[in-house]
């Protein structure tokens, strides 16, 4: 059995929501940090990278 990687989003605002698409799980709204631009969603671990920082995050 293999796991599927979980998804990831290139954003352009700092503040995004996540579903887990098509009533995947309850919807959050994550903050991503200025820091280090990216925050991955505590229920279906999407990664959403903002596109400041998609050539710095691997």
């Amino acid at each position: 059995m293999t796991i599927d990687a979980p998804e990831t989003k290139i954003v352009d605002s700092y503040r995004v929501s996540c579903d887990g698409g098509e009533g995947g799980h309850p919807r959050v709204y994550l903050q991503i940090p200025n820091e280090h631009g990216w925050v991955e969603c505590p229920y279906c671990d999407c990664k959403f990278i903002h596109e400041d920082f998609k050539d710095k995050v691997a």
